[in-house]
């Protein structure tokens, strides 16, 4: 007489490693029944954020990067698909965001002091020079023969400080289901977020959203999966000039530091998408990123700002609304 055998599961284990690139932490959590696998796994995703960073670093002057910062005021720029999508795509949210988004913005972060840590209020006099170096329209992008030009014919410095580790996040996660990955967490500095699946017996990945009102407490916590989410805020980088906070996020348009917003996030399909929204819902505020996102329904959005009223919640196309809730209860962060 025969039976059917029962063979128990592999157990799933949770793996974790972290990895220094584009100037912060990226980390990866995943689950697998064998450690060895999980290893390479995530060895390889971090080769990929260090491959994408050689690519498209500011820093870095041997970067695809920089060499078409460099060159493309001379001549057209012939380069690769991978660097020619990602212009693509910083220049998508360009337009789409009337120039709120803008990754030419490297002079005038230089000339507020945010690229060595100094900062430093610059004269309107230093403002109308940057102005000459800067502007997304500047930059014109040619399909057919996959060609960068500056059409006001000098360098400029690309920034990609608002989309690039997006892209990166983008890259892991397709790398890793590739891999045959099904659970995993991905985090580029903890600003841009991607889960792949969930964690096992569980409806996803639990991710904390603070409440900028009140330190410390919690305005939602959410379970991500097969989603990305990013956060925009000043809490880290900023400095202080004659009791003034000044922000390292910059409007463009005006080029100064966005004022009385506190953070805003943003969930989206796209880590390279999400990455950018972040940035652009930042410096457009609650109103005119309301009527931005009104034709993005999949994309919710939680802002917080500080008018002079007093601090202020919005929640654009959120299930629920945690803006609702006290800022002064405090809620349980779930354990990592």
């Amino acid at each position: 007489m025969c039976a059917l055998s029962s063979s128990a599961q592999p157990t799933l284990q949770r793996f974790h490693q972290t990895h220094a690139a584009m100037g912060t932490i990226f980390t990866i959590d995943l689950y697998n029944t064998d450690q060895a696998t999980a290893e390479q796994d995530m060895d390889l995703a971090f080769e990929e954020i260090d491959r994408l960073e050689a690519l498209l670093s500011n820093y870095r002057p041997s970067s695809e990067l920089s060499r078409i910062s460099r060159e493309a005021g001379t001549a057209p720029v012939v380069t690769d698909p991978e660097t020619f999508r990602f212009l693509e795509r910083s220049l998508y949210w360009s337009r789409t965001s009337n120039g709120a988004f803008d990754i030419t913005v490297g002079p005038l972060l230089r000339a507020w002091g945010f690229f060595f840590h100094q900062g430093r209020v610059p004269s309107q006099t230093e403002l109308n020079a940057v102005r000459n170096k800067i502007g997304w329209k500047n930059i014109a992008l040619a399909r057919e023969t996959r060609t960068v030009s500056f059409t006001n014919h000098q360098p400029m410095e690309l920034d990609p400080g608002s989309i690039g580790k997006g892209f990166a996040v983008d890259s892991v996660a397709k790398l890793l289901r590739n891999q045959g990955v099904t659970s995993a967490f991905i985090s580029a500095g903890g600003s841009t977020l991607y889960a792949i699946g969930t964690v096992p017996g569980t409806a996803g990945w639990p991710v904390d959203i603070p409440d900028p009102r009140t330190p410390g407490k919690i305005a939602a916590t959410i379970q991500l999966k097969d989603t990305s989410l990013s956060t925009g805020a000043c809490t880290e980088k900023f400095f202080i000039k004659n009791g003034h906070r000044f922000c390292h996020i910059f409007d463009p348009r005006t080029m100064r530091p966005v004022e009385a917003m506190l953070q805003t996030t943003v969930i989206d399909p796209s880590a390279t998408d999400s990455d950018a929204l972040s940035t652009v819902v930042f410096v457009l505020g609650p109103d005119a990123s309301r009527k931005l996102l009104a034709s993005m329904p999949n994309t919710p959005a939680l802002i917080f700002n500080q008018p002079p009223s007093g601090p202020s919640c919005t929640a654009i196309n959120w299930i629920g609304n945690p803006c609702e809730a006290s800022p002064t209860a405090p809620k349980r962060i779930p354990p990592s």
